[in-house]
């Protein structure tokens, strides 16, 4: 159960249908063995029959079954509206600076934005901020504007701050923007959980959900692989995959078109791309996808090679079981693997 929040607050909300806890938790009630959205219009249960979890996987997991009035498993981890209206603003505008007094003057509590965006980010929202400002001067120097230009544009008072904060946060000075790259990265929803995408101008390098263990070791990865700074910010790859991904869980879409940057070794690029082979709601072997790569005795390294792919999905390493039909390991979770094959089983 949750500990960060007292039931008595997570009661209150339930009853107020706050959709600021949106999300944060989940309700469910002892004597219907449903579990519901904080803002769940249904009736109201009584707080001793209540119990809260953080996560829809923990309500399922204690054998409670999602409410059919606000279905609870349909991108529960959507961001609340007044984040949304955040986002927004920056995206529009970069350059400025949302205060805690301009949030307060907008109605929305500055700790709520702080506890989002640290639970979703790792950051604070100044921080957030501050970074998508770096990665929209990186834009502008890169497609031709000056230095100059582009740190005042970007809210800075003095031009040795803006050189001063952007090698700080990239590793290299505004004027290498030319001949530099960064990785864009951003969180998209799915009903599935959140997820962590990274995307240079070549195309998505990483898609993968946001508990996974091995996800900070792999932006490690990524910035070594790719020379490359990770910077929060938005970028017209983004657009297409959000589209696709979604197309994908609705049971419309079976191939991706959204372009893909792998970095790894020869070895490693030949099983992601052998991956992408494997026809959706199919499944195939360690050992067979080593004979379609020509190298029989190769099934460890294989199965190696998938642990290591960092765009899940897309690369479709959730299609890769044990010789004898059992589920093997999946960064995502075992529980996220049976989903996406019964889902890609179903739509076949």
């Amino acid at each position: 159960m949750m500990n960060t929040l007292t039931p008595d607050l997570m009661y209150a909300a339930l009853v107020k249908k706050d959709s600021q806890f949106e999300g944060v938790f989940f309700a469910a009630v002892k004597t219907t063995g449903i579990f519901c959205r904080p803002t769940c219009t249904a009736r109201k249960p009584k707080f001793e029959n209540v119990e809260f979890y953080a996560t829809s996987k923990e309500a399922l997991q204690h054998g409670y079954r999602a409410c059919k009035v606000c279905s609870p498993l349909e991108q529960q981890h959507e961001a609340p509206d007044y984040i949304k209206q955040l986002l927004a603003l920056i995206q529009e505008a970069p350059e400025q600076k949302i205060t805690d007094y301009r949030l307060r003057e907008m109605g929305i509590e500055p700790s709520q934005v702080r506890r989002w965006f640290k639970k979703h980010h790792q950051l604070t929202f100044q921080a957030f901020q501050r970074l998508q400002r770096i990665n929209h001067a990186f834009s502008m120097i890169r497609y031709g504007e000056k230095v100059t230009s582009a740190a005042f544009e970007n809210g800075y008072d003095s031009l040795s701050g803006f050189n001063y904060s952007f090698k700080k946060n990239t590793g290299f000075v505004p004027a290498s923007s030319k001949s530099g790259q960064v990785i864009t990265i951003t969180r998209i929803t799915t009903p599935l959980g959140p997820m962590l995408a990274g995307t240079t101008d070549r195309g998505i390098c990483l898609l993968e959900f946001t508990d996974r263990k091995m996800l900070e070791t792999e932006l490690k990865q990524l910035n070594k692989l790719l020379k490359a700074p990770l910077l929060p910010g938005s970028h017209v790859h983004f657009d297409q995959l959000n589209r696709e991904i979604q197309e994908y869980f609705e049971g419309k879409r079976k191939t991706f078109t959204v372009p893909l940057d792998a970095p790894g070794t020869d070895f490693q690029q030949a099983v992601w791309k052998e991956l992408t082979t494997i026809p959706f709601g199919t499944t195939r072997s360690y050992k067979e996808q080593a004979v379609h790569l020509h190298q029989p005795s190769a099934i460890r390294a294989v199965a190696n090679a998938n642990g290591l792919n960092r765009i899940s999905i897309l690369i479709p390493s959730h299609r890769v079981i044990g010789s004898d039909g059992q589920l093997t390991g999946y960064g995502g979770g075992i529980w996220r693997k049976q989903w996406l094959l019964d889902h890609e089983r179903k739509n076949a």
